[in-house]
């Protein structure tokens, strides 16, 4: 099961919010928001998705901090994984080449020699 199926896009928004800042508040979260609902919506939707099982809070004075379950790793794989099979059939291969496709002229020879070391080392672990 892929991790955060089942989230409205203001829920996807939030989570986005917190996973780059790795912690905010519902006041932090609703000053980055594109199109913020009120203050008391945010709050609920938080709430939501700490229902969910998503995010976690804890307090910091007077007021909750929020923060994801799930590690920035686990979650990029989910992601990864996901726009793997709607997108790309599966195909990992199919992936790359999009990739390469989109930012081939802004990739260094430095990072396509990184790529070129991943592959090899994928290569040895699949032997």
């Amino acid at each position: 099961m892929l991790l955060f199926e089942h989230l409205s896009r203001r829920e996807r928004e939030i989570l986005d919010i917190l996973y780059q800042r790795g912690q905010a508040s519902a006041a932090e979260v609703r000053a980055i928001l594109t199109d913020p609902p009120t203050y008391s919506g945010v709050r609920a939707m938080l709430r939501v998705l700490e229902e969910k099982g998503h995010i976690k809070h804890e307090n910091q004075g007077l007021k909750y901090v929020y923060s994801p379950v799930i590690n920035r790793d686990k979650a990029k794989r989910s992601a990864v994984k996901h726009l793997m099979e709607t997108f790309f059939s599966g195909a990992p291969e199919q992936v790359v080449a999009a990739l390469l496709d989109v930012s081939s002229k802004r990739l260094t020879s430095a990072e396509l020699d990184r790529m070129s070391e991943m592959i090899e080392q994928a290569r040895k672990e699949g032997k």
